[in-house]
């Protein structure tokens, strides 16, 4: 069985070891849910089509007196060797064939977030025309040459071990006390399968499950969770060599940005646009769920960091300058939005939350959890929030660097400039641990699963700019006080923390965890007891920030190995700056390099002692700099070897 990108059908191929001995019943059935939701389906209906297939059709429901606009069908296709085949009202019919092989194709009349005039039948139709005069094996071999031109990019090697080669399950117990380094170079690839099969050009932002939801009333609504799930989705695809698959999410960015305006203006009296915690389909922009999430203003403050980072690993200006207003607008709402500290001296956002964590700041209420299903006390509304000052931070700083580069510095750009500097600065506690508040509170819940206060150590910079030893030692100890165990997301997380403090080892120990008790034997990723794909996203960009960092102007190899990975191979990994990295490496030494830029633009990376670097066979000449870096001019195109 296998998914044709190409040919956008899933095909399933059965046979046997004797002749005349498959004989089965298919049918398509639609699921119809019993609490009505205006996700669930209102009606679908199951007829035969000729006498080779089935045909399963039907709509939205209907909510409060409206009707349900989204068409849905879906087709089967039987093309048996031998035997005989037959359809009566609902079943497809097959008996004594040699083999059989089934196409399945569904579409829906979704066009976009505004549009639904597509016609669902015509396309089902179109789907099955294009592979008239295709069969089995043309198909499967069109679908894998598809998907090893984004997969065969990168590859990742660490030494296996005798466990290496045992079942999953058994890989999975056996690595919590014996070691299986090519366990994690698994994962790694498993979340780059993730992407190249959830987000394709043209195609919707991988949401909670992905692709991957068989219910009507999912968990979550299978939406877009941006305090950190979508923005988890999406860490590797840069690094990951698969910038392409960052399109839909960009596309999803252009889209919130007109209700996002819309919100803006009549919510706050604001310019530019706003958007929150939760989106869907359909690019809703307005504060949902209640005051405790929706006062979550930077959801779309923290998407426009993946623009920007877009931009860092291709240095694509062109796509700098088309997307350049929607950055814009995100700053303008927020120069508007933010509000003069009591203090006199920050500006703050105002109401503001820190994602799904309660701090006990008294006059707290009963609310319900629902990850951990249990009421608690608690009240998130406060004003500037670290992650909201974090976000503002890079976003401004991103936004003034973009206008520098665009040649759009004016007044306005000055005016960002003096504000980023009045947003709250890192906070340490009287208990010595990184604020999670603009106030001096403690969380309610010892373990809660997010972080959001570390944001600006990863995956955003400030954190790590601002950095001092009395700060690292707060990061520290807010890692150390949540502790490694909790859901998928939360644990890859972790892990990309612990990385960016250079401890491979803990980010190690975390993983085996992850493995252990928040991973499906398939690899996905759990978020308590539910399907989730974040985490797995999160563990490919966690093991990539181990392997390798940019993010500090430089290229920095290995940051964070751990002991059990002392030798392997990485190549096609990216870099930001636009270059693109194959390294080795044994006994945890370098032992070999090979960098090729993509812009033509200096390359830093960290200084070791004899580093030779060759083109074409030549030596070039670098400098080192005060940093213990060194730089050398590159060609676009070019490849250098540094040994």
């Amino acid at each position: 069985m296998f998914a044709s990108a190409p040919d956008q059908v899933i095909v399933v191929r059965i046979t046997a070891s004797k002749p005349g001995s498959i004989s089965f019943t298919a049918n398509l059935r639609g699921e119809r849910n019993q609490t009505h939701s205006n996700y669930a389906t209102d009606y679908f209906r199951m007829d035969p089509y000729g006498n080779d297939g089935l045909i399963l059709t039907g709509k939205s429901a209907d909510y409060m007196g409206i009707e349900g606009k989204l068409r849905y069908e879906a087709r089967i296709k039987a093309a048996p060797e031998g035997g005989s085949m037959k359809t009566d009202d609902v079943n497809l019919i097959i008996e004594n064939a040699n083999s059989v092989t089934l196409y399945f194709a569904a579409a829906t009349n979704f066009v976009n977030y505004k549009d639904v005039s597509a016609d669902q039948h015509q396309r089902v139709t179109d789907y099955f025309k294009a592979i008239e005069n295709k069969n089995y094996k043309t198909i499967l071999e069109s679908a894998v040459a598809d998907y090893k031109k984004y997969f065969d990019r990168v590859s990742l090697q660490l030494s296996s071990t005798a466990n290496s080669f045992l079942p999953t399950p058994e890989r999975v117990k056996k690595i919590q006390t014996e070691p299986d380094p090519s366990m994690a170079a698994l994962s790694y690839q498993f979340g780059r399968y993730l992407m190249i099969s959830s987000s394709r050009p043209g195609t919707e932002p991988a949401n909670l499950q992905g692709i991957w939801n068989d219910n009507m009333n999912p968990a979550w609504d299978s939406k877009y969770t941006t305090n950190i799930n979508t923005e988890m989705n999406y860490w590797p695809v840069e690094s990951g060599n698969l910038s392409e698959c960052a399109e839909p999410l960009v596309r999803m960015i252009k889209e919130l940005t007109d209700q996002g305006s819309q919100v803006a203006r009549e919510h706050y009296g604001a310019r530019g646009w706003v958007f929150h915690q939760n989106t869907d389909l359909w690019r809703v922009a307005a504060p949902m769920d209640g005051p405790t999430w929706g006062t979550f203003t930077v959801g779309g403050a923290w998407l426009c960091t993946h623009i920007w980072e877009h931009y860092e690993y291709t240095r694509d200006k062109d796509f700098l300058k088309e997307t350049y207003p929607l950055i814009e607008g995100s700053v303008q709402f927020f120069m508007d939005f933010l509000v003069p500290h009591p203090n006199g001296k920050w500006l703050v956002t105002n109401p503001s939350t820190s994602p799904e964590n309660f701090p006990d700041g008294g006059g707290n209420k009963p609310y319900f959890d629902e990850v951990t299903a249990g009421f608690r006390e608690g009240t998130t509304i406060c004003a500037g929030s670290s992650i909201d000052m974090q976000i503002l931070y890079d976003l401004f700083g991103y936004y003034i660097e973009a206008s520098e580069i665009l040649g759009k510095e004016d007044v306005f750009v000055q005016q960002v400039k003096t504000a980023r500097e009045k947003l709250v600065p890192p906070q340490i506690g009287k208990d010595g641990s990184l604020q999670e508040w603009a106030d001096d509170w403690k969380s309610l819940e010892k373990n809660h699963r997010h972080f959001s206060h570390m944001y600006g150590l990863y995956p955003g910079k400030v954190l790590y700019e601002k950095r001092t030893p009395a700060l690292i030692e707060a990061y520290k100890k807010v890692l150390e006080e949540r502790g490694d165990a909790s859901t998928g997301f939360s644990r890859a997380w972790k892990m990309a923390l612990w990385a960016r403090l250079g401890d491979g080892n803990r980010s190690n120990k975390i993983y085996k965890g992850y493995l252990k008790e928040q991973c499906c034997v398939s690899m996905f990723a759990l978020c308590g007891r539910s399907l989730q794909v974040d985490g797995s996203f999160g563990v490919t960009a966690a093991v990539t920030e181990m392997l390798m960092q940019s993010h500090d102007g430089f290229i920095k190899l290995l940051p964070a190995l751990p002991d059990e990975w002392s030798d392997g191979e990485f190549k096609g990994l990216c870099a930001r700056g636009g270059f693109e990295l194959d390294f080795a490496w044994k006994n945890k030494q370098v032992t070999q390099l090979k960098i090729l830029s993509k812009a033509g633009e200096p390359c830093r990376i960290e200084f070791k002692t004899g580093m030779k670097i060759s083109s074409n066979g030549k030596v070039v000449s670098f400098k080192k700099t005060p940093d213990n870096k060194i730089e050398f001019k590159t060609g676009k195109g070019a490849v250098y070897l540094i040994e």
